[in-house]
């Protein structure tokens, strides 16, 4: 089964096209960092019509380097939310308009799902049931997965998401966007233990998370050092970063521990930080665990937000003879996101 897959919940438009779940037959992504770096974070107007400009060329594109033709294509999944409303609009509408001329069932896939199916178009997938740490700009939830489409919520973010954090600190300090990325290569080049920023783990033995805390105190860490922080830009990032992985690291091993699962995943956009990956492999690997983690290797980059994991995820919904019906609508927040 060839599913065809669209994925425009936020800024990326990508297509994506997947054979029995777990082939990636073609990727494609278009990203608009470009667009929205002068403003600092993404701009909801401007990513509805990037998208509207470049779907088209995006799924032909998909198509054409896969090269499977539209006859062999045996349905299509889009993601349906959560995400920007507008962003969404088009990537649904889409592919509502390509499934019904083509007469092909298609469904609607949980953005979140997908993060967490991600891990099965690697070469060692978990087996059922782990634990999964989802980690991106939006969202930041740890759940409990006992089948490809069923996960129980364990636990999420209160406030800002941790990429949500990454990007206001780096905007605080003039770095730019996107924040993760400017953060993790800066960090480096910083001591991680020269400044000691909260810990914010609400309760130890519950699975929520706080990142507004610590960006206060970086903010106020800036506001009263003067024109000297920007000599200790490194140590701050560092530092910052180094606060957030202690928290992520210690949640996500714990809730393995609850749930007896000796199999965990991390997701999501900021599962592509290094340090966060070299900390969770570290602590996870001397307490027993196997984790795992999508590669991060530009073209085939299955942390950040891809069409592949749409198509994968719909696949297992499409089995089970689970389809979309054409009135459905997307939705910008699910339950228990």
């Amino acid at each position: 089964m060839i599913i065809l897959g669209i994925e425009t919940s936020c800024d990326e438009t990508a297509a994506s096209l997947v054979s029995e779940g777990t082939k990636i037959l073609s990727s494609v992504i278009s990203s608009q960092i470009g667009v929205h770096h002068p403003y600092g974070g993404v701009v909801p107007e401007l990513a509805s019509r990037k998208h509207i400009e470049a779907i088209d060329y995006v799924v032909n594109d998909a198509i054409n380097q896969s090269g499977i033709s539209l006859n062999r294509i045996d349905a299509v999944a889009v993601t349906q939310g959560p995400g920007l409303v507008g962003s969404l609009l088009v990537g649904f509408c889409f592919a509502k308009g390509f499934a019904y001329a083509l007469d092909l069932p298609w469904i609607g896939i949980n953005h979140l799902e997908g993060h967490i199916n991600s891990v099965f178009l690697t070469d060692t997938p978990p087996p059922f049931p782990f634990v999964a740490l989802l980690v991106s700009g939006g969202h930041t939830s740890i759940y409990h997965v006992k089948s490809h489409t069923e996960s129980v919520l364990m636990g999420q973010t209160r406030d800002d998401a941790a990429g949500e954090a990454f990007d206001k600190v780096s905007k605080m300090l003039g770095l730019g966007y996107p924040g993760g990325v400017i953060i993790d290569r800066l960090a480096k080049q910083g001591n991680c233990q020269s400044i000691r920023f909260p810990r914010s783990y609400l309760d130890k033995s519950a699975f929520d998370f706080s990142f507004s805390g610590i960006k206060t105190s970086v903010n106020r860490y800036i506001q009263t050092h003067g024109d000297i922080y920007k000599e200790q830009v490194p140590d701050i990032v560092a530092s910052f970063q180094e606060a957030v992985v202690d928290v992520l690291t210690y949640k996500i091993i714990n809730a393995a521990k609850k749930k007896e699962c000796r199999h965990i995943a991390l997701v999501g956009g900021v599962a592509a930080n290094s340090r966060l990956r070299a900390r969770l492999m570290q602590d996870a690997s001397a307490e027993g665990f196997h984790v795992h983690i999508p590669p991060h290797i530009p073209p085939m980059d299955l942390c950040g937000d891809n069409a592949a994991m749409i198509a994968a995820t719909g696949y297992h919904y499409l089995i089970k003879g689970i389809t979309s019906d054409i009135n459905q609508d997307v939705y910008s927040r699910s339950i228990n996101s």
